[in-house]
């Protein structure tokens, strides 16, 4: 396996992990203004991803610096092409931080309740643009022979990517009510289960038209890099099995299942991918691969090395806080947020 490979690899495991940590992240943020009635069920709320939030944009963060390094010429076009929407995820993202860290200075409701909603909006635009643009990248963009994006902003909201925004929306709100019941207890954790009760048939149902959406509007299942084989079969089954147990209200087998639909996912859109980075729709021999977008030999090299050290370090201590952070919240103990 070369280091293209082995980069292209990494890159995706980065994804795994963001989707999968701030995909219930996201969740939670869109469901505070509904699920929490008063000023102290929202601090619970919040408190059950305040440790986490910060941590789990390192994943986006380090995807993006190792894309950066890795493949200059896929992060050249992507963040050029993407320019807008990227700009909205980052705002977003940023409004969203300050809003955790501002909402308990003021006890004024006026004051939290906007905070409130700055959660709201921070969690729901990411949630949506995430998936958009995953989709586009795979459907194909317009990049002519240069590898630069003719396009404008309104090529990305086609009907087959904002389906796909749909479907990542649907599924980290579904994936965050069900982290939520198992961080919460008594009417809070009722409400979170009846949220995810609620959320769960759309979120499946669009992710079926997802999937039938992609079969016509893309061309990765005719050129399959890697065959993904019972992957994406299995993404489907983990998505009715978290059903079945979001019905019956057994939480913890629940977040397992939604956390590997989120896996095989989006394993599954890296898998049919490879060894394309970025599709084009002018001509499929514009598409940038891991080869035509990558740095030098020695700079993935360095690059290599430089992962094995310090990767370990960052899981163990992400893994860390989770453990020490790992009960219930309730409102009977002291809210940092």
């Amino acid at each position: 396996m070369d280091l293209n490979t082995v980069w292209f690899i990494l890159i995706a495991v980065l994804y795994l992990g963001f989707f999968v940590l701030e995909g219930f992240d996201f969740g939670v943020g869109i469901l505070l203004p509904f699920l929490g009635k008063t000023d102290q069920e929202r601090r619970v709320i919040i408190n059950t991803i305040g440790p986490h939030w910060d941590g789990n944009e390192v994943w986006l963060i380090t995807a993006g610096g190792a894309t950066f390094a890795a493949f200059p010429h896929w992060y050249a076009t992507l963040f050029s092409g993407f320019y807008l929407p990227l700009f909205l995820i980052l705002l977003a993202l940023i409004l969203r931080g300050v809003a955790f860290e501002f909402r308990s200075k003021d006890e004024n409701p006026k004051w939290r309740t906007f905070w409130d909603w700055a959660i709201f909006g921070g969690s729901l635009v990411p949630a949506l643009l995430f998936g958009v643009a995953f989709t586009n990248i795979m459907a194909g963009v317009p990049i002519d022979a240069n590898m630069t994006y003719v396009g404008g902003f309104w090529n990305l909201l086609n009907p087959y990517a904002l389906i796909g925004g749909l479907t990542s929306l649907l599924g980290f709100i579904l994936h965050g009510a069900v982290f939520l019941s198992l961080k919460t207890d008594g009417e809070m954790m009722t409400r979170a289960q009846d949220a995810a009760r609620k959320v769960w048939l759309p979120a499946t149902l669009v992710l079926v038209v997802f999937i039938i959406a992609t079969y016509f509007f893309t061309d990765v299942l005719q050129q399959l890099g890697i065959n993904p084989g019972p992957i994406p079969i299995g993404a489907f089954f983990t998505m009715l099995a978290a059903g079945y147990f979001v019905y019956t209200r057994r939480s913890g087998w629940a977040f397992f299942m939604t956390t590997l639909t989120i896996l095989f996912a989006t394993a599954t859109i890296f898998m049919i991918l490879y060894p394309r980075v970025m599709v084009s729709s002018l001509d499929p021999a514009y598409s940038l691969t891991i080869y035509n977008a990558a740095s030098s030999p020695y700079t993935l090299r360095v690059m290599s090395i430089i992962a094995l050290i310090f990767v370990p370090i960052v899981l163990a201590y992400q893994a860390w806080s989770y453990w020490v952070f790992r009960k219930r919240i309730t409102a009977k103990q002291e809210l940092h947020y």
